[in-house]
């Protein structure tokens, strides 16, 4: 009998759920050759340190390894002591990227030595984020062919949906979303693992069952509920890095942007030499931030609230994430509202599309009217139809759900008596209706409506519509009206820059 939280982890090293990487023969092979320190670099909850831990255990020498930290202060002291000692053992030194330079200078001088020396008593493996080992090299530059250094990049998706199947065999369960939870893992091992224990607790799976169980589960309401949950313990750190030491809503929000960049980031890191040269148009205001030291000193004048999350590197001018949930969080969450708490104008980030029309089959000439009086005025408008050539061979729910959920400024549902008879109708109104609260639904209510239908959102305003009148000149009006709403919120004054829900 195992337990939820045995099997999919959301801390410490998977029992159940351990996949190796594909270097990990050449680890263990590293780990037993002597005088031959390691280096193990790559994004948080790639799996560096339950690699480690597990080649260490298969080989026998787990219990005879010193295990320190970078982040505790009590182990500080030993880290810096290392160099002066004989006869180490082998000690791991957790996130040495963290270390100060005069520290990994003198731990970089100490490897070289017990390379030289082949010395079978010593060994110092470092697990660090990206660029752990050039980091290295860059105090020693002979070291590099002195020291093993592995890179565990983002896992494919074939790693993640065998961790997932692992769990699967050990609680009798069958995820119907596999595939897909492995595509929004992102290659974290630690992402795959929180989504599928979330996907389970809310399946009422909490062990393993008796007989094989499928779990059915909506993917999208896991991520939107596991988002939450990362809103609280993410949040006001983005926030005060995108807001800076000082909120400018007069300037180009630099730190808004980085924050944007690495959150679009494929290896949760951010290069910003090359983000400046992708673009050009925010060199000045940026290039700036950079080159005064306002980024290093921003981290460091709120290192309470940023330390935990953020670790930037000048001299490559690589900022990384401490924590893939953080990523996670960031990649998914509704940027234009982030923006607007944030205390920026809204139209830093646009979406895809200013208004997502949502309507049933028997409605269409409504909607498709509608959407050429939109497009007429150079409104970006989403209508099925007009996309049929993006989504033949897709996954339809999983292409539309993100453009009612974020990347539509404004919802706009056509509520006819055949609006709640209809499956895609279902589908989308349970997408987009928590942005009522948002102020980003602007629902068109026909009169042959009995009242009722979506009673519990009937305190929003909404537009009126009686397919019995002049239909023409009404979705004309409906145009116009929709078409003020855009003008009138890119000329809005920026949000007060509270957390408070701003209106849009």
């Amino acid at each position: 009998m195992a337990l939820i939280e045995e099997v999919f982890r959301l801390s410490g090293v998977p029992t159940y759920t351990f996949v190796e990487p594909v270097q990990y023969d050449a680890i263990k092979v590293a780990i037993r050759t002597p005088g031959r320190c390691i280096v193990l670099e790559g994004p948080s909850g790639i799996g560096k340190t339950s690699t480690i831990t597990r080649a260490l255990d298969e080989l026998g020498i787990a219990g005879a390894v010193l295990p320190l930290s970078a982040r505790k202060r009590a182990d500080f002291e030993l880290i810096e002591a290392l160099p002066l000692m004989e006869d180490i053992g082998t000690v791991i030194v957790d996130d040495f990227h963290r270390l100060p330079d005069r520290t990994k200078a003198a731990l970089s001088d100490f490897m070289k030595v017990l390379a030289d020396e082949g010395n079978d008593r010593s060994k110092l493996i470092l697990i660090g984020i990206n660029n752990a080992g050039s980091q290295l090299v860059r105090f020693a530059h002979d070291l590099g062919l002195r020291i093993d250094v592995f890179k565990l990049e983002a896992n494919p998706v074939s790693k993640i949906e065998e961790l997932i199947a692992l769990g699967e065999r050990a609680l009798n369960v069958a995820i119907a979303d596999k595939g897909k939870i492995a595509e929004r893992a992102q290659g974290s091992f630690h992402i795959a693992q929180l989504l599928s224990h979330s996907m389970c607790v809310r399946a009422k799976v909490t062990e393993t069952k008796e007989i094989l169980t499928p779990i059915t589960s909506s993917l999208e309401a896991v991520v939107e509920e596991v988002l939450a949950s990362l809103s609280r313990q993410f949040l006001d750190a983005a926030l005060t890095f995108a807001r800076g030491s000082k909120l400018r809503r007069e300037g180009r929000a630099p730190y808004l942007h980085i924050l944007k960049w690495l959150s679009e980031s494929e290896d949760w890191s951010l290069d910003l030499n090359h983000a400046l040269m992708q673009n050009p148009e925010h060199r000045g205001s940026i290039g700036q931030v950079l080159d005064k030291g306002h980024l290093i000193g921003l981290l460091q004048e709120k290192s309470d609230a940023l330390g935990p999350h953020f670790h930037y590197e000048p001299t490559t001018r690589v900022l990384s994430v401490e924590d893939p949930k953080l990523i996670f969080f960031l990649k998914n969450m509704v940027w234009r509202e982030f923006t607007r708490k944030a205390g920026f104008t809204s139209e830093y980030f646009r979406g895809q599309y200013d208004f997502a029309l949502s309507f049933a089959g028997a409605d269409r000439e409504y909607a498709e009217r509608l959407f050429n009086l939109l497009t007429e005025r150079e409104i970006s408008v989403f209508y099925d139809r007009n996309e049929q050539h993006r989504i033949i061979a897709r996954d339809v729910e999983d292409y539309l759900a993100p453009i009612y959920r974020t990347e539509a400024r404004y919802v706009v549902p056509l509520l006819t008596p055949s609006y709640p008879q209809r499956i895609w109708t279902k589908f989308e109104s349970d997408v987009f209706r928590a942005r009522f609260g948002e102020g980003a639904v602007i629902a068109i209510q026909f009169s042959t409506v009995q009242e009722g239908f979506f009673s519990e959102h009937a305190k929003y305003g909404r537009l009126s519509f009686n397919p019995e009148g002049n239909v023409e000149k009404q979705l004309n009006d409906i145009a116009e009206t929709l078409s003020r709403r855009l003008i009138e919120d890119r000329q809005e004054p920026p949000a007060s820059g509270d957390d408070r829900p701003q209106r849009r």
